[in-house]
This record gives C-alpha cells, sequence and structure tokens, in this order.
C-alpha cells in the first residue's frame, strides 16, 4: 500500500485545493494581478485553485460569488463610512458588523466545503480595512478550522494616513492583520515585514511582485500594430507614456514637467481612469499640461484588460498592446507598495524614468538597475539622461537589455515558484510530494 493510501494528513491528497480569498479577482488592480500570477505558478505544480469574492472574472466552475465580500458594496461602504473618520461608533454599527460578518463567515464555510479547500491564500482581505467584517470572518474560520493560511500583504493600513483616524482599532487590531498559528504571513517589500514585526510581533516572508521574465513578450500582432495612430502619436513624435491610475501620489505632474524640459516633440500617454479619489487631481494635471504646452493624452476609455470595442466603434487595447510603442515610461510615484509599472516597463524593454519612492530606494534600486532617477523633482541631470537615451538607440538597448537579465534573475515566475514552494513547505511539509517531479512524498508521516 502505498503512503499517499495510508496517509490521513489532508496536503497528500491527490488532487490539492486551494482557495483565493478576496474582496474582488477582477480588472487590472494590482492585487488581482499578483493573485493570478500565484494561481498560474501553482496550477502547473498540480494544485487546484478556486476563488471566493464580490467581483470575480474567474470560471463560474471555480467560483464563489458573495456580493457583500466587495468593499464596494453599500453595506460595507456603510460600515467602512461609519468607522473611519471618526472616533466613536455607533452600537448599530457594531450589530451591522457583526451580522454581516456572519454572512460572510456562512460563505466561507460553503466555499471551503463545496471546494474541498484545504489551504487558504487570502489576497489583501487581512491586511486593509475596506471590508471590516470580510477581514473578522476570515479571522474567525481559520480560528475555528485550525487551517492552513497564507496571507498575502500587499498594502496595510498603518501605510495609508485616511484609516489612521477610526472607531474601529478593536477591529484592526484583531483581524488586519490576525495573529493566528496557522498563518503564514507574506509581504512584498522589506518595509512592510519591518513594521508589521515592529508593530505586531509576527514574523513575515518576503515574496516580491513578478512578471513573467522567462518568457518575453509576442512581438506586436496586426491588431496592436495602429496603437500610435489610435492615441493621435505622430510618425515624428516620441510616444511617453505613463501607465498608472490619475491619483496624486503617481506624482504625474513630474513627467508633464520633465516632457515640457526634453523640448522634444512628444506626446504623454496616460493609460488608466481617475475615479477612486475623485476628479480634482486629474483636473489640474490638465490645467498643468496647458500651463507647460504639453500634449497630454487620456486614454482610459481605449485602454482595458480585454480587447473589445468603444460603443463609438473604436479599438479598445490592453496595457500590453500599448507597452511595446512607447519610446519611454515615466514612473514618478511618490509612494508605491512595490511597484508594477515598474516591472512592466522593464519586461516591455522600455527606459523609465523613476521617482526614488522609499520601497525602490530600499528593494529594487540595490539589485542594480539602470534606470533615470527623480529624487521628488525633475532635475537638469534626469532630462539629459532621458534626451541621450531617447536619442541614442545603443544607450538605450543596453539599459533595457541589463534590467531585464536582473529582472529575470530577482523577479521572474521561477523565483515566486522557489518562494511558494518554500512557504507550502514550511506550512506543511507533508506537501513536498506535490512540488517533486516523480509526485512521491519524501516526508515521514505520523499515523
Amino acid at each position: 500500500m502505498s503512503h499517499q493510501e495510508n496517509c490521513t494528513c489532508f496536503f497528500c491528497s491527490t488532487h490539492q485545493r486551494i482557495g483565493f480569498v478576496s474582496t474582488r479577482f477582477a480588472g487590472t488592480d494590482g492585487v488581482s494581478l499578483e493573485s493570478f500570477k500565484w494561481a498560474n505558478v501553482l496550477e502547473k505544480r498540480n494544485f487546484k485553485c478556486f476563488y471566493f469574492a464580490g467581483e470575480l472574472d474567474t470560471d463560474p466552475e471555480i467560483s464563489f460569488l458573495s456580493k457583500k465580500a466587495h468593499f464596494t458594496h453599500p453595506e460595507i461602504r456603510k460600515i467602512y463610512q461609519d468607522c473611519f473618520g471618526k472616533r466613536i461608533r455607533k452600537r448599530s454599527t457594531t450589530q451591522r458588523v457583526h451580522e454581516v460578518k456572519e454572512e460572510l463567515k456562512n460563505g466561507l464555510y460553503q466555499f471551503i466545503n463545496r471546494f474541498s479547500i484545504n489551504l487558504l491564500i487570502t489576497e489583501n482581505a487581512l491586511t486593509i480595512p475596506l471590508n471590516i467584517p470580510l477581514g473578522l470572518a476570515l479571522t474567525e474560520v481559520i480560528a475555528e478550522t485550525g487551517m492552513p493560511v497564507i496571507a498575502h500583504h500587499h498594502d496595510f493600513f498603518w501605510e495609508r494616513t485616511h484609516f489612521l483616524t477610526n472607531a474601529a482599532w478593536d477591529y484592526l487590531n484583531t483581524a488586519f492583520p490576525p495573529h493566528l498559528p496557522a498563518i503564514h504571513h507574506v509581504v512584498i517589500n522589506s518595509s512592510a515585514g519591518n513594521q508589521l514585526g515592529l508593530r505586531t510581533g509576527i514574523s513575515s516572508s518576503i515574496v516580491p511582485n513578478v512578471m513573467d521574465f522567462d518568457n518575453p513578450p509576442a512581438p506586436v500582432d496586426d491588431y496592436a500594430s495602429d496603437v500610435r495612430q489610435a492615441f493621435g502619436v505622430e510618425d515624428d513624435e516620441y510616444f511617453i507614456l505613463q501607465p498608472t491610475r490619475v491619483i496624486k501620489r503617481k506624482g504625474i505632474e513630474h513627467a508633464i514637467e520633465l516632457v515640457n524640459r526634453l523640448g522634444l516633440k512628444a506626446k504623454l500617454i496616460i493609460s488608466h481612469a481617475s475615479g477612486d479619489e475623485g476628479y480634482d487631481y486629474e483636473n489640474r494635471l490638465r490645467e498643468y499640461s496647458k500651463l507647460l504646452n504639453v500634449n497630454t493624452i487620456f486614454v482610459s476609455k481605449r485602454i482595458d484588460e480585454k480587447r473589445g470595442m468603444t460603443r463609438d466603434g473604436k479599438k479598445i487595447y490592453t496595457l500590453e498592446d500599448v507597452y511595446p510603442h512607447a519610446d519611454l515610461v515615466t514612473y514618478p510615484s511618490t509612494i508605491e507598495g512595490f511597484g508594477n509599472a515598474f516591472l512592466e516597463a522593464i519586461y516591455f524593454c522600455k527606459p523609465i524614468v523613476v521617482n526614488t519612492y522609499s520601497i525602490y530606494a530600499l528593494d529594487i534600486k540595490p539589485k542594480g538597475f539602470n534606470v533615470i532617477e527623480l529624487d521628488g523633482f525633475v532635475t537638469r541631470k534626469a532630462v539629459e539622461e532621458t534626451k541621450n537615451v531617447l536619442k541614442n538607440s545603443l544607450t538605450c538597448e543596453n539599459m533595457t537589455r541589463h534590467n531585464y537579465d536582473l529582472a529575470r534573475r530577482f523577479y521572474s515566475y521561477s523565483v515566486l515558484e522557489q518562494n511558494l514552494i518554500g512557504i507550502i513547505n514550511t506550512i506543511a511539509p507533508c506537501a513536498d510530494h506535490l512540488l517533486s517531479k516523480n509526485n512521491t512524498c519524501r516526508m515521514p508521516h505520523a499515523r
């Protein structure tokens, strides 16, 4: 009789089943994108992945939709508004928190039972308190089942000043994140790990964001061949891409100033929309662009996670369609949890202008990347370096090739795979057989 037939450990099943839990798995937000990268790597290692969230782009056959898991659900938004920006919460808010928590908790148990889940991966749901009842529900389910959990933390509440005035410290201390023995905590940068340890005593592993550097991007196809024309970039113009949302911490005014000071014929293309924080910042950028005579184009209506057509019959492109056409990427953010746009620019072999935000300075820069740096403002040196890269194709090629090789070493799927294997073996050593080529367990087991 084989070891697997004798072993009662749930990780020795021939069908390992992982449940991803978040507020949403949809669109192009960083949490969703990184979650799907994790799932991609795990599925290649024989794990089956399932999804619980309030919004899902995943196959219904492997999905469990719980609408109140989404942070935009009206009841969740009301709880959020009653808990943040004030010091005291109403008794009725507390009651509603627990009522919704129980609904979500029941849903989580149904999800676990329906798909026979034996490992949970929480994606920011135990990190940032946009949905307090979901965090509490998850914490109680984990405490009650002892199920192994990887809590993947992207950005903590203490990193955002608007969370610090609140009437929910009891919830934050309980569930964002919880301190439970079944949970292995994963952060995306060393600063987050340091702060997590200092504030809570919780130890963590660092797993940075990644791109598939082992497989370079495919050549531009016919569909995406007309991106420059679609965005009004002329043949003799430089295409400068700002591949971010229009929010204040992205520092887009620095990109506008840089384009102005280059003195070259260029268009600044901004890929994503405002909305999360209103439109005041976008209006300020439009005014600033006019003031500096910079041709800034907002193209969010033409870029989505899937190709398609707008209502007036114009093509919709993916960001992957757009990157190959750019001559330069600007990324002057002041705050980032990691920096997906940085990796994307490297992946598509584009020179990049980067503001030295803290995580870049602490975790990324020491690896030796060759980029054009801003230190909070546009300098003459940065302007001259940018001109040189744009006008000298050999300089540009050497820069981007060097950066790609470095990123492949530090931020590839193979690096992610090694990290996840190590974590899974830590929380459940007898999962080791799943991660070996012959699928035979090499670890001793209690009977």
